[in-house]
């Protein structure tokens, strides 16, 4: 069995969305390349430990907030790595080299630096991904009820939808979801269609999700949604699930339910532990749906959740 070589990762993000780059020095494997700064553990050492002295040692900085948020697995020529990452939101100091790296703040949707080491092309990709997605809720509030609501949650900032509304007849779910997506565009959010490929493709939307029985029936991820611009997410409630939909390389996944719900008052539920180990296991990011609040953001990130989906609390 090939050794793999656990390794900590750092993003560090401004409150402008920018995360922090760190250019390899000469004399490293990949010299020259673009990553996010970060290390080997040591043995003995846990992740949260190897984290702060490797941000400490690297950059000067003092980490005061910093939760873990996704794990993968990259085979590199020279080494298998375990890549644990990070998302850092508060630390003391200002980074500074020490090291002989660079370090470049970068925005997301504008990455000028290159070339970045491969494992981290998804990374950024994942996080471009907003802290709430929304779900609709047509069915219950009515269409041009929601609508509206969609229009003060755009103007708000919610910037990810998923269509649901599964109930509703095929055409008028079809309309509902066109005129989602053109509601959406006008404030650059981006909107998935639950259901098939072939709707979320008449709706002109920009992915598709799929709920865990849909995602059950597929073993790769589709060849037609496998554009960068094209998002698929999953629905999944276990361990299993969570890896089928990081074999499927899904985009994001929903992971449920985190808590009680109204609708379903009595049902079992994860509860932020077991949450939290799953997620933190995850390859991909995972969303927090179940009995939260958009207020919920920082508690569900503080346990490795990418952030909050939300259903009623999304048109409120």
């Amino acid at each position: 069995m090939t050794p793999i070589t656990e390794v900590v990762a750092a993003v560090l993000t401004q409150p402008d969305g920018r995360v922090l780059l760190a250019q390899r020095p000469p004399g490293k494997a990949y010299a020259g390349y673009w990553e996010f700064p970060g290390g080997k553990v040591e043995p003995d050492e846990s992740l949260e430990v190897a984290l702060a002295r490797e941000l400490h040692e690297e950059l000067g900085i003092t980490v005061s907030r910093a939760h873990r948020w996704i794990t993968r697995v990259f085979a590199y020529p020279h080494a298998t790595v375990r890549l644990n990452f990070f998302r850092v939101f508060e630390w003391q100091g200002e980074p500074h080299p020490h090291e002989g790296q660079i370090l470049s703040w970068q925005r997301l949707d504008a990455v000028e630096v290159t070339p970045l080491l491969p494992a981290n092309f998804p990374i950024l990709k994942a996080l471009a991904l907003p802290s709430v997605l929304g779900i609709s809720h047509a069915e219950s509030l009515g269409v041009d009820t929601f609508l509206a609501r969609l229009d003060v949650a755009l103007h708000r900032g919610l910037r990810l939808i998923q269509l649901r509304d599964k109930t509703l007849p095929e055409e008028t779910r079809l309309l509902l979801a066109r005129a989602t997506v053109q509601h959406a565009r006008r404030h650059g959010a981006r909107v998935l269609v639950n259901g098939s490929l072939e709707l979320a493709r008449a709706a002109d939307a920009d992915g598709v999700h799929l709920d865990s029985s849909a995602a059950a029936g597929l073993s790769a991820r589709p060849d037609d949604a496998k554009s960068d611009s094209f998002l698929i997410g999953v629905s999944c409630h276990d361990a299993s699930e969570l890896a089928h939909a990081a074999k499927l390389e899904a985009d994001y996944a929903l992971l449920s339910p985190v808590l009680p719900t109204l609708t379903h008052p009595g049902a079992p539920s994860l509860g932020w532990s077991a949450f939290a180990a799953l997620a933190a296991a995850s390859p991909i990011p995972v969303y927090g749906l179940g009995g939260l609040a958009r207020a919920d953001v920082a508690l569900a990130q503080s346990h490795g959740a990418h952030g909050v989906a939300l259903l009623r609390g999304a048109w409120i």
